[in-house]
């Protein structure tokens, strides 16, 4: 008999603040900004994206926007959907695997 396979939405499992915390940092370890911001959306979405629209000021419809595939959010509402899912942004010493990001970062310079 064939199996049926469903589709996997993260959302559906981030139901604690550690889960999403969890969640959030292994997204920012990718370095990869268009990753970080669908995470970002997927953590809008667990806690609902009525909510967090009403706690920013800004509509569902923009917000499903700046988190999509194609979208590009500003840091302005990174920064807001943060606040409103209740994590924040964190400065730490560089690690390792920062030392390349610098030197690129000296390249394109």
């Amino acid at each position: 008999m064939a199996k049926k396979l469903t589709v996997y939405d993260p959302a559906e499992d981030l139901d604690s603040a550690a889960a999403i915390a969890v969640f959030l940092s292994e997204a920012f370890q990718t370095e990869d900004a268009g990753y970080i911001a669908h995470a970002l959306g997927v953590v809008a979405r667990a806690k609902g994206m009525a909510e967090v629209a009403a706690r920013t000021g800004l509509s569902r419809v923009q917000l499903y926007r700046s988190f999509s595939a194609a979208g590009n959010p500003r840091l302005k509402t990174v920064l807001a959907v943060m606040g409103a899912v209740g994590v924040e942004l964190a400065a730490r010493p560089p690690s390792h695997r920062m030392t390349k990001t610098r030197r690129h970062i000296k390249r394109a310079a």
